[in-house]
């Protein structure tokens, strides 16, 4: 069988890109199918795939014809997806998304992997510019695209293309893969309540953190902070926001416009002045985890705190799109009640109204996290601030669609805030541009959808627009 010959099933999926990209530098030919380009969406996405020596087919199995070809599907394989189905027929290996990247992240002599429930792709950008910088060479793997890598030539830089000697990898623990990793170094960022159980979860990151190791963990995270207080000391490396007790300590923050500067000490070492160009408290984490991260596999602190003031940021992460008629667009990835948080707690550290856009990614989480949705919103949202919500994300299926956009806005407008559902996301872009005035902030959120960026760009049209009108 020629292990060399892949097509991957919905090769445009954030998950699905890097990987793909990877197994082509490793000298893998690469074929694959995606219904969003049968949908005609993103289509620039796909010409660029092709223009770099992919191979595209329908989604409707014509492109799994031998046995010799490994059909690489996302973490379900479902016998109802035709390429799925032609790969039975066929007598093709079929691999799960997660199985093959464990086994290309567990074949490196060194390992990173970054998981948590929040900051995980800004994490791993992190660590891989601080080792790029570091002449390191790694392989990594991110869920998102990392600014620093992208380029004309290389608009989807979401997997940067180093040696096989150190690999690093966001992790998932929400389909339970996580149990296939077996990191030198485990990062876990925080703990919280997104798509499994509190018990489940425990014992995915206990079991990852205990693989590894170096586990660098967050002590202001009450689930991670019980992590670390199971795991002999020697192998821990903590963290936290002024807890003189973590390893790494940062304290003194400062907001910049558009980042933060705050003071790093090292327990029983020095003291660091450090600059982010990225906002928010949050970021301070993240930085934290992905200095106790490189200082694990021999990174002197000093030069990975010079290489973080270079770290331009993850896409789609509080991304500005533009300024128009005094409206500034924000793109985002919020997508659970942590992430929302993080990022209305950044944005309220400057003056000016915020008109959210939220569109959430499934039907599934509005129900599992209906109130902490709308705990969430109420009580950061300010009273001149407003909500916008379409209905969630859904392409077909048997999903419960019991619990819907309106839910959720009434819930926050019980609580005092002003928040509407809306029938489109079309509709939440007229309302946006009916509302806004200048010195607003309009913040577009969501996950899964890649056309939430083309509609953060056309906002900006629409303001210009308004100006020309």
């Amino acid at each position: 069988m020629n292990q060399d010959d892949y097509f991957f099933c919905g090769i445009g999926g954030s998950g699905m890109l890097p990987l793909a990209l990877i197994v082509q530098a490793r000298g893998g030919r690469l074929e694959g199918s995606d219904r969003s380009r049968d949908q005609s969406r993103t289509p620039e996405k796909f010409a660029w795939l092709e223009a770099h020596g992919v191979t595209l087919h329908p989604q409707d199995g014509s492109g799994v014809t031998r046995a010799g070809q490994t059909v690489v599907a996302t973490g379900a394989i479902e016998d109802t997806v035709p390429d799925i189905g032609a790969a039975r027929r066929a007598g093709a290996r079929i691999v799960t998304r997660p199985e093959l990247l464990s086994q290309l992240f567990n074949a490196a002599p060194a390992s990173i992997g970054v998981a948590g429930t929040s900051g995980k792709s800004t994490i791993t950008g992190m660590i891989a510019w601080i080792l790029h910088q570091a002449g390191r060479e790694p392989t990594v793997m991110n869920g998102a695209v990392m600014k620093n890598f992208a380029d004309a030539d290389h608009p989807f830089a979401s997997a940067l293309i180093g040696g096989p000697d150190l690999f690093v990898s966001e992790v998932d623990e929400s389909d339970g893969s996580i149990a296939r990793y077996d990191p030198t170094v485990a990062v876990v960022s925080n703990i919280s309540l997104d798509h499994k159980s509190m018990e489940e979860l425990r014992e995915l990151f206990g079991g990852f953190t205990g693989r590894a190791e170096k586990a660098v963990l967050n002590l202001d995270n009450v689930e991670t902070q019980a992590l670390a207080q199971t795991l002999p000391a020697e192998k821990v490396i903590t963290f936290a926001l002024g807890e003189e007790s973590a390893t790494l300590n940062a304290h003194d923050l400062e907001p910049l416009p558009a980042g933060m500067r705050f003071t790093l000490t090292e327990l029983g070492g020095g003291r660091h002045a450090v600059v982010l160009n990225v906002p928010g408290a949050h970021n301070v984490a993240n930085a934290l985890a992905a200095l106790g991260a490189v200082r694990a596999i021999g990174v002197p602190l000093d030069q990975a705190v010079a290489a973080l003031e270079g770290f331009a940021g993850i896409r789609r992460r509080m991304e500005v799109v533009g300024t128009a008629n005094g409206v500034t667009v924000i793109d985002d990835f919020a997508h659970n009640p942590d992430k929302i948080a993080a990022t209305l707690k950044t944005l309220h550290a400057f003056e000016g109204r915020l008109l959210i856009l939220f569109q959430p990614h499934g039907f599934g989480p509005l129900k599992l996290m209906k109130q902490e949705f709308i705990d969430g919103f109420a009580g950061l949202m300010r009273p001149d601030d407003v909500l916008l919500m379409p209905e969630p994300v859904y392409y077909g299926g048997t999903t419960d669609r019991s619990v819907g956009s309106e839910d959720i806005a009434a819930g926050i407008r019980a609580a005092g805030r002003t928040a509407e559902a809306l029938a489109t996301r079309e509709a939440c872009g007229d309302r946006l541009a009916q509302l806004a005035r200048a010195g607003d902030r309009i913040i577009v959120m969501g996950a899964r959808d890649d056309t939430l960026s083309d509609f953060a760009a056309g906002l900006i049209r629409r303001l210009n627009d308004l100006l020309t009108d």
